[in-house]
């Protein structure tokens, strides 16, 4: 029953969609009318400033890493469930019930929850994605690269196939959100990373 009590917190942890409630708080428009339409950090400081898209950025990756990091110190689980429990985090976050299950695309979440799990996974993500938007200066690009090679180095991280198959699925949810992102890049369209 425990573990089903911290898959829904977990949940619901993630539906609270940071981009908006950070929004309301700043005086500044829905992000889901703004820019993109997507409620993240990115569209945020289409419209916002960077200190409130690092406020959303933050808080976005805090809703993946505090249902893990308690499930890990607190709960004692074993690294399959923890893994269950940054998955029920993210799912929330692109799919939250407090706002018509329509959320963001998750990678900070995913982040949050990644360095939760394990610091080293963590590390890697952010370095990947500093390095190819460093280069290609293309921030969905760099976050579906990251993405994509993240289930190898945390299976030879962890060497656990159980959690790495929740990760592979973190992965696809992922690329599922980045669907218009991947079709813009395609077409030569996707926007630049200001300096």
């Amino acid at each position: 029953m425990i573990l089903y009590f911290i898959f829904i917190t977990s949940y619901l942890t993630g539906s609270l969609s940071s981009a908006i409630i950070v929004c309301r708080i700043a005086g500044l428009p829905d992000p889901r009318t703004q820019g993109s339409g997507n409620p993240g950090a990115t569209n945020v400081l289409r419209f916002g400033s960077k200190r409130i898209a690092a406020i959303v950025l933050l808080s976005d990756g805090l809703k993946g890493a505090i249902p893990v990091l308690f499930a890990k110190y607190q709960l004692d689980l074993t690294l399959f469930p923890i893994c269950l429990v940054a998955f029920f985090a993210f799912l929330g976050h692109v799919y939250p019930v407090f706002f018509h299950f329509k959320g963001g695309k998750g990678v900070a979440t995913y982040l949050g929850a990644l360095i939760a799990v394990n610091y080293l996974a963590g590390l890697i993500f952010s370095l990947v994605w500093l390095l190819v938007a460093k280069v290609l200066k293309i921030s969905s690009l760099s976050a579906l690269i990251a993405t994509i090679i993240s289930p190898f180095y945390f299976y030879f991280l962890t060497n656990n196939i159980k959690a790495t198959s929740v990760i592979c699925l973190i992965c696809l949810f992922i690329f599922y959100t980045h669907r218009s992102n991947i079709k813009r890049l395609i077409n030569k369209e996707e926007d630049i990373i200001q300096s």
